[in-house]
């Protein structure tokens, strides 16, 4: 049994991990090993960071991971405000179309991004927003706050409800019950809701595409692949450093999180 046990545990590390070890270690081979067929994949025998200085001088990358994580944490922590009050509000009080309204969400978060993005560069435009962040902090929220609502609504329901009713006898408002009672018995499907809001941000690929154009006003998932895919040639090393550097920030995220 304990073989079996750390067997399947070895497999899953293995999967999981292997991407991020090829990335890792092409990301520091010289050009002259990464395109040599009789070498092994696994092994580097000069090891360098010239792709990452290629990364960062020719490139504004920096940038990039800047303009992620500032659009990301802003559409999170919006979309996760208003997705604990739509939340609360379908999982706890009782109104007529609550049900639909539910439905309506769920349903909204499944209609695909490849047919809003056309209409929604137009509304862009109309706004003065297009080719900058702030376009995308406007855009995510549409499927972030379904998505938030839709997760935290189900979460909601897990708290009894005599927990808030106790909290109201002793003379709590609703939303002081909200704040003080439910939310922090939350925290744990708040923090989950948040990291996947994050996570979707960061790595949105086709309204960034769509809505920005200057270099300077990128996000990585666009940058790195716009900047190192010329044609069918791939600057195989940097672009295998942006995917691991871009992985960074959502790891640290995950592991500092992870108790929740």
């Amino acid at each position: 049994k304990t073989i079996m046990v750390y067997a399947t545990v070895a497999l899953f590390l293995i999967t999981t991990l292997l991407p991020f070890v090829w990335m890792a270690i092409s990301s520091v081979k010289p050009n002259r090993e990464l395109y040599n067929l009789e070498q092994s994949p696994f092994v580097v025998y000069s090891p360098t960071l010239e792709h990452y200085g290629y990364l960062f001088t020719k490139y504004p990358f920096a940038r990039w991971m800047l303009n992620t994580f500032a659009v990301s944490v802003i559409s999170t922590a919006f979309s996760l405000a208003i997705g604990i009050l739509g939340g609360y509000s379908l999982a706890r009080l009782r109104f007529r179309g609550a049900e639909a309204m539910g439905l309506g969400i769920f349903i909204t978060y499944l209609v695909p991004r490849t047919l809003l993005f056309v209409p929604l560069v137009y509304v862009m435009k109309l706004l003065g927003l297009f080719d900058s962040i702030w376009s995308l902090v406007i855009v995510y929220p549409t499927f972030l706050i379904p998505f938030c609502t839709w997760l935290l609504m189900g979460y909601f329901r897990t708290i009894p409800r005599e927990l808030e009713e106790c909290a109201m006898i002793d003379g709590c408002s609703r939303m002081g019950a909200l704040f003080k009672i439910v939310l922090p018995l939350c925290l744990p499907g708040i923090v989950s809701a948040g990291l996947f809001a994050f996570t979707l941000s960061w790595s949105e690929f086709i309204y960034a595409l769509t809505f920005i154009q200057s270099a300077a006003n990128k996000t990585v998932s666009v940058g790195a692949v716009g900047a190192l895919t010329v044609g069918d040639t791939f600057f195989w090393g940097s672009l295998m450093g942006a995917a691991l550097l871009g992985s960074v920030p959502v790891a640290l995220i995950y592991s500092f999180f992870m108790e929740y």
